[in-house]
């Protein structure tokens, strides 16, 4: 079984966190797996899956990424990762959809109910709101594993969904 770790960072944004947290990592002769980096207003979370190298601790990649400057102040988490670090076929990305407009109270919500009735695996979620004068936008992007059997029509329930609450939404289907 591997020795996997899951490393969780939360520190104020900057230019460089990504390269400064990667290249410690390197250093320790860790070889990342699932990595997501997201900026979270002023802040911003990294997140990675790995295996821990032979004769290293999850304590000296804890400590070595407390040394770095960037990450003064910072919320860095060294944990065990105790699941299975190879995704199932469900977290394969086999369609992404985008849905843009004004605020719309409940969206995520609605949207996440709506592939929950199909089966569907959301992979990546991201929302972000961009404002615009008088009411600010949305821009809703999903990642997700559709059942074949199933995909055309809960693409369809989505689009009308976005449309019943007069938003645009993009299906890309990979």
């Amino acid at each position: 079984m591997r020795n996997s770790v899951l490393i969780s960072v939360f520190a104020q944004d900057q230019s460089g966190l990504v390269a400064a947290i990667t290249g410690t990592l390197f250093d320790l002769g860790m070889s990342l797996s699932a990595t997501n980096f997201n900026v979270l207003g002023s802040g911003a979370e990294f997140t990675t899956v790995s295996d821990l190298p032979p004769d290293t601790t999850a304590l000296e990649i804890e400590e070595s990424l407390n040394a770095l400057a960037q990450l003064e102040g910072a919320d860095v988490k060294v944990s065990p990762f105790n699941l299975d670090a190879n995704q199932g076929p469900s977290g394969t990305i086999t369609h992404k959809v985008t849905i843009t407009g004004g605020d719309r109270p409940g969206l995520i919500a609605r949207l996440c109910e709506v592939f929950g009735q199909y089966n569907a695996n959301i992979v990546r979620l991201n929302a972000d709101r961009i404002p615009d004068g008088t009411q600010d936008q949305y821009f809703v992007q999903l990642s997700v594993w559709l059942p074949e059997e199933k995909a055309e029509i809960c693409q369809a329930t989505i689009a009308n969904t976005a449309g019943e609450m007069k938003l645009t939404c993009e299906w890309e289907v990979l």
